[in-house]
């Protein structure tokens, strides 16, 4: 895949000039400048708190409460948006410029069609008067971003598509009002590496067919890499560098940039896990030939179909495979969220459901550190909640283990007194840690643990859950679509696909020796930093 470079100067669409945006008084964003042509593509990258989301949400003029743009203008064909009242946005809003946000699920309406959602941005940008023709073009746009059997899903909803297929869908409403410019803030950020391609692919196609110029955010750098022509680098509301992408990132002029560059897990980069700690010869957890399938007879799905793992004290297993192919629906059922359908899972040679123990030594890290935890619970609470669960300790017993959780992860005790909303996303994640680890398990499933955090909050986060794994000797299968990461951290390697266990071996040999077709192709959808192949460079 290949960023579209023209070679001739093409005409600017959007011109940004010295933007600010403030929050109730403070400065979030200082000073932002760039321009966009017609067919470019611009990759803004920095870390969480450095103005990128605010910056694209800026561009739009959607700021939340709080915010407004204080100074600087941002022109789309001559108009200055930073000028306009809202009605007149409203007018411009997805026809001249839209956006495609990072999180379909909580972006699309669960209760409506997604034909009627499509209908919706139709009739709002003014752009089909009859109802047979929006459903047409509800259709055509379906099918233009990928949707099999475009016009017998109009009638589907959200919940009835896939995470690929829903982002998908949030492409096509973005699409609708056939804008000049789109802005698409993360738009991979949890998804596998094949879907992952799938979308920068669908994106670039529009690109190029279009002329539609594209602002990508992203905290991943290799996606920056494989699809932009330009990036903008921001550290504290701002521009620290500038510049074409490949130039940028061979040779960085900044020493964020260069620290950004470093934090990046790199797929070639061999596993760190044995300089960590040495696997156990006994299996803490063993599962055997496990099913798991849901609905009537008639319609069942299969999610599990006959896997077999072991997992050892101190060992790092990384599990791997595109959305759907069982990863998550086997954690839930290692912390005994659902029981199998068939088969056994069992903790130190004992059935897990026959287990006093099990349920407190296998504890669950979640994916996403904002829904994960209770909002209107202080730190403490949330921590000291699985010590009452289990029934450990006494009141002061217990308070005195959360100030230790949270010196453990990296946290000053005295955040046991706040709110998860005081802390950044990392912090919120140190918090999860603290929380599964509260009744000294020996397990640790983590179930996409930073895959919503940019590169040098991840390294951070990585790194206390290598040093909580050599203190205190746990068990870790790692649940990950990012492959470069999953090498990094794992003594082991599985794969899964269909629900099936394709191949298990050494990390390093599953990554630079792949048994399996399907593994390969995991492989080859990994975007690179180092990709420099553009068709203009």
């Amino acid at each position: 895949m290949t960023a579209v470079l023209p070679e001739t100067t093409v005409a600017t669409v959007l011109q940004v000039t010295d933007l600010r945006v403030e929050f109730d008084g403070a400065e979030a964003v200082s000073g932002v400048s760039f321009e966009l042509g017609a067919g470019e593509t611009l990759g803004i990258v920095g870390e969480s708190g450095s103005g990128k989301s605010t910056t694209a949400l800026a561009l739009l003029r959607m700021l939340p409460a709080g915010g407004r743009v204080s100074g600087g203008s941002i022109e789309l064909g001559g108009q200055d948006l930073a000028q306009l009242d809202e009605p007149e946005l409203r007018g411009l809003r997805g026809r001249r410029i839209a956006m495609i946000f990072q999180d379909p699920i909580s972006s699309l309406n669960p209760v409506l069609t997604v034909g009627r959602q499509l209908d919706e941005a139709l009739r709002a940008h003014g752009r089909y008067l009859a109802k047979a023709q929006r459903a047409e073009r509800a259709s055509e746009l379906l099918d233009l971003v990928g949707i099999p059997g475009a016009a017998g899903r109009l009638r589907d909803f959200p919940h009835q598509f896939s995470g690929g297929q829903r982002q998908r869908i949030m492409i096509a409403l973005a699409l609708a009002g056939d804008p000049e410019v789109l802005v698409a803030d993360e738009p991979t950020t949890a998804l596998d590496p094949t879907v992952q391609r799938q979308i920068l692919l669908l994106l670039e196609r529009i690109n190029r067919e279009r002329g539609t110029a594209l602002v990508l955010i992203s905290h991943d750098l290799g996606v920056i890499a494989q699809t932009c022509r330009r990036v903008l680098v921001m550290h504290q509301g701002k521009v620290v560098e500038h510049g074409r992408t490949e130039e940028v990132l061979r040779s960085p002029q900044q020493p964020y940039t260069r620290q950004l560059l470093a934090a990046v897990p790199r797929l070639e980069a061999p596993s760190t896990a044995a300089a960590n700690s040495t696997p156990g010869p006994e299996p803490l957890l063993t599962v055997r030939e496990v099913t798991k399938t849901y609905g009537p007879r008639r319609r069942r799905a299969t999610a599990l179909a006959g896997v077999s793992l072991e997992l050892h004290p101190g060992e790092t297993l990384g599990l791997v495979g595109e959305s759907g192919s069982g990863k998550s629906t086997l954690a839930r059922a290692l912390v005994q969220a659902h029981a199998p359908s068939t088969g056994t899972i069992s903790y130190r040679g004992e059935e897990l459901t026959r287990s006093k123990v099990a349920r407190r030594e296998v504890q669950l890290v979640f994916q996403d550190p904002y829904s994960s935890l209770n909002p209107r619970m202080t730190v403490g609470q949330i921590l000291a909640e699985p010590l009452i669960a289990h029934r450990l300790g006494t009141p002061a017993e217990r308070a005195e283990r959360v100030g230790e959780l949270l010196a453990q992860v990296g946290l000053d005790p005295s955040a046991a007194e706040r709110h998860p909303r005081a802390f950044s996303g990392g912090q919120r994640q140190r918090i999860g840690i603290a929380r599964a680890l509260a009744p000294n398990p020996s397990v640790l499933i983590c179930d996409e643990p930073v895959s919503a955090l940019d590169v040098s909050v991840q390294a951070q986060v990585l790194e206390l859950l290598s040093g909580l794994q050599r203190e205190l000797g746990l068990a870790v299968l790692f649940i990950a679509h990012d492959l470069a990461v999953v090498r990094q951290v794992s003594h082991r390697i599985a794969v899964m696909h269909r629900g099936r266990i394709v191949e298990t071996g050494p990390a390093d040999r599953v990554v630079t020796d792949p048994q399996d077709p399907y593994t390969a192709e995991l492989l080859a959808a990994v975007p690179h930093v180092s990709h420099h192949d553009r068709s203009a460079a």
